[in-house]
């Protein structure tokens, strides 16, 4: 049986078309909008004086991000987050923190705290996989700007981080599921790694059945390859000049 192609052709372990638009929101200390294909998101890293009461007094910063989905970003409207924010969209935020707060050895840069929002414009799959991608390039800048500024004397950024969506479907290993993939996936698996090589967080669930050590073995190789290319991408956004 021949394997059914994928949209727009794109091999197996392809990503989408990925931009990386550096500076996006101007009032940021640090901003990206990033696409992976359809996928939209606008990554900003806002600095602010003073951090939880938990920290104060400990001359240590903090780094916590939120995640939204604007109401047109998918196919039929859904409805604003107000009131009360629904369990996938705090696991989501989670996982941003957790991700971006590897890129640093420790908080000690004095009590600023680094929020950093990751709004979704559009979606179609691999929305917190590209968050994670963006937010790296708006946290690097915003801690940047505080050096500029002479907040700080030095950037703690240690290393980057990047993230891909993997997934068998139909039996095949992808790279970088679209929604029309992901949601047939019979596994489903999201990865984030450091630009050191070191994984961050492994997220896999066998969507409609189980699977087997060779096929997470083929997934994980498959995201390395994946996060290695976004790795080069977000070298070269952050190389660019005048962002």
């Amino acid at each position: 049986m021949v394997a059914e192609s994928r949209p727009n052709g794109r091999a197996p372990l392809a990503l989408r078309p990925v931009t990386l638009e550096r500076g996006s929101a101007p009032f940021a200390e640090g901003s990206c909008l990033i696409a992976f294909g359809n996928t939209r998101v606008l990554c900003t890293a806002s600095v602010e004086d003073g951090v939880p009461g938990w920290k104060k007094g400990k001359g240590e910063g903090w780094l916590t991000a939120e995640y939204a989905m604007l109401p047109r970003a998918t196919l039929t409207r859904s409805p604003r987050e107000r009131a009360q924010i629904g369990g996938r969209t705090q696991e989501i935020q989670r996982l941003i923190g957790r991700s971006v707060r590897a890129m640093l050895d420790d908080f000690k840069w004095g009590e600023f705290t680094i929020k950093v929002d990751c709004d979704v414009m559009q979606a179609d799959g691999g929305t917190r996989t590209a968050a994670i991608t963006g937010a790296c390039v708006a946290v690097v800048d915003a801690f940047d700007w505080m050096v500029r500024t002479k907040r700080l004397t030095v950037s703690p950024v240690q290393r980057r981080v990047a993230a891909v969506s993997v997934g068998l479907v139909d039996g095949r290993v992808l790279t970088d599921l679209e929604y029309v993939e992901d949601v047939r996936a019979e596994v489903d698996m999201n990865v984030v790694m450091s630009s050191a090589g070191q994984f961050v967080e492994v997220q896999g669930t066998g969507e409609h059945g189980t699977f087997a050590r060779d096929q997470l073995n083929g997934l994980l190789d498959a995201a390395v390859a994946g996060i290695g290319e976004l790795d080069v991408l977000q070298q070269r956004a952050l190389a660019a000049a005048g962002a």
